[in-house]
């Protein structure tokens, strides 16, 4: 991200004068929120196996902001370790508390992928609070696999060497590649929006979910449709066997707090 574009991003978030100040201000004041949507199994007992966390920085004049406003900003400054680490602290004070869902998904960033501590960071919080080491899974989107395989697959290992969970998220934004299932071994794959919202239209859409179901349950890796929206969707999904699925049709984001004593 140019300078160009911080002073544009900036100027919109309430004129922050000071961006990376601003920044260390709200972590230091928790002035963030936390939303989750929750992911549905198509079949069997437990209908609400995991939920994915969502991050909103609340600013006086304009309510909650939503990640496309600060995220570009915490990156730009090389803060998002530091943000991952907030979330992962208060996803688990959630969990201690006590959770209906059992395991939340957090996404990391790629900056975060590069940071050494932060899974030994992630298992002492799992511990402390006394809480299984999979409660939390690591959503790593599949261009930051793909841009930073090696980086994606140190990081996979240690989450993986303390108990936690790994999932790729995006899956088949681009054109096929299992090489990611190689390098990560992940628990759970989400197969991008792009390919679910076309599936009863594209026979190319539903050749790309059955090889990624083909390979995923040769592997055991449970896999996720993204963005279903209607439910002629989940009809198809349940013919195919695909084990979850997640989206506005689904189940709406909501308050994290609210969800986890809900459902």
């Amino acid at each position: 991200m140019d300078e160009k574009s911080i002073d544009r991003t900036s100027a919109e978030l309430a004129g922050w004068s000071d961006p990376l100040a601003r920044l260390r201000e709200a972590l230091q004041k928790n002035e963030f929120a936390l939303y989750c949507q929750p992911i549905i199994a198509l079949a069997g007992a437990e209908r609400y196996p995991m939920a994915e966390v969502l991050v909103r920085m609340r600013e006086e004049e304009r309510a909650l902001l939503p990640p496309g406003e600060f995220l570009p900003v915490f990156e730009h400054y090389g803060m998002m370790p530091h943000l991952d680490r907030w979330v992962v602290r208060h996803v688990v004070q959630q969990l201690a508390r006590g959770s209906r869902i059992p395991r939340f998904t957090i996404n990391i960033s790629g900056q975060t992928l590069r940071d050494a501590q932060f899974p030994g960071f992630a298992a002492a919080q799992l511990r402390a609070a006394g809480l299984a080491s999979d409660a939390v899974l690591f959503e790593i989107d599949e261009s930051d696999v793909l841009g930073q395989m090696e980086p994606a697959a140190k990081f996979a290992s240690a989450v993986k060497a303390y108990g936690g969970g790994v999932l790729i998220d995006g899956f088949c934004r681009r054109a096929v590649s299992f090489a990611p299932f190689t390098a990560l071994r992940p628990d759970v794959v989400k197969v991008d929006g792009s390919v679910i919202r076309k599936l009863l239209t594209s026979e190319a859409a539903q050749t790309k979910l059955k090889a990624v179901l083909r390979v995923a349950g040769a592997l055991g890796i449970g896999v996720v449709a993204e963005c279903v929206e209607e439910q002629a969707q989940l009809l198809r999904l349940r013919a195919l066997d695909v084990a979850y699925a997640q989206g506005f049709g689904v189940y709406q984001p909501q308050p994290l707090e609210r969800v986890a004593a809900k459902l």
